[in-house]
C-alpha cells in the first residue's frame, strides 16, 4: 500500500480524491488544506506519495507547488505529484529537476480515473510524470539548444520527456520502433547527452539539459 498525504483546499475536491484514492490502494493517511499543513503532515505521518494542489491559501498563488520543491529538498526522494489548472514554468521546473518520483499534471486533462491512480503508482515507484503540455512550455523556455531539432524529432522529444516508452511512441505516431529509436538516438546526440534506455533517467536528462540558462 502507498501511504498518501492529500493537499487540496476544496474541500468535495479533497473528499472526492482522498475516496478515489482509497479505491485504488492509495489509503490518505492525512488530507489537508493549505501549503503550512502539507508541509506539517509529511513531518508526522512520513508519507510514501505527496499529492498536492498549487495553487492553495493563503495568497492561492502557488502555495502547494513551493511546498512541493521543500519536500523534495528536504526529503530527498519523497514521491511528489502537483496538480494544477496552469504551468508555473520557473517553479515546476525546480520540482521537476529533482531525480525520480515527480510528477506535474494539469488538472482539466486527466480524463482517466484509472490512468491517474497508475500514475500516482508509477511515481509513488520513482518514475516520472508530466503532462504533456508541461513539456511543451518548459521546451519553449529554451530555444536555442531545439534548433537543430527537426519537427518530428521535437515531436518524438516531446514524448520522451512525458515518459513514453519508443514502444508507446511507435505506437502514438505510426511509425516502427526502430524508426523512434533513431529519432531518440539523433535528439540526445544533438542535445549532447548520451543515449540511455532508461525512459526515466532519458526524461529526467533531457529537462535537466533544456532548464539550464541559455548562453
Amino acid at each position: 500500500m502507498v501511504r498518501v498525504v492529500l493537499a487540496e483546499d476544496g474541500v468535495l475536491l479533497r473528499e472526492g480524491l482522498a475516496g478515489l484514492l482509497e479505491r485504488f490502494g492509495l489509503p490518505v493517511v492525512a488530507a489537508v488544506g493549505d501549503a503550512g499543513s502539507l508541509l506539517a503532515a509529511v513531518a508526522e505521518h512520513r508519507p510514501d506519495l505527496v499529492v498536492t494542489d498549487v495553487r492553495m491559501p493563503p495568497g492561492y498563488r502557488d502555495e502547494g507547488l513551493r511546498a512541493a520543491v521543500a519536500l523534495r529538498r528536504d526529503h530527498p526522494g519523497l514521491p511528489v505529484v502537483a496538480l494544477s489548472q496552469y504551468v508555473d514554468r520557473g517553479l515546476a521546473a525546480e520540482l521537476l529537476d529533482a531525480r525520480g518520483g515527480v510528477g506535474y499534471l494539469l488538472k482539466d486533462r486527466v480524463v482517466d480515473v484509472e490512468d491517474f491512480a497508475a500514475t500516482l503508482h508509477r511515481v509513488a515507484a520513482g518514475g516520472t510524470a508530466i503532462d504533456p503540455e508541461v513539456v511543451r512550455q518548459l521546451l519553449t523556455r529554451r530555444h536555442d539548444p531545439l534548433d537543430a531539432l527537426s519537427p518530428r524529432e521535437r515531436e518524438v522529444l516531446a514524448l520522451v520527456a512525458e515518459g513514453s516508452s519508443n514502444t508507446a511512441i511507435a505506437r502514438r505516431l505510426v511509425v516502427s520502433e526502430a524508426a523512434v529509436g533513431k529519432h531518440v538516438g539523433n535528439i540526445l546526440a544533438k542535445l549532447g547527452l548520451p543515449p540511455d534506455d532508461d525512459t526515466n533517467r532519458r526524461v529526467l536528462a533531457v529537462l535537466t539539459y533544456l532548464r539550464r540558462p541559455a548562453g
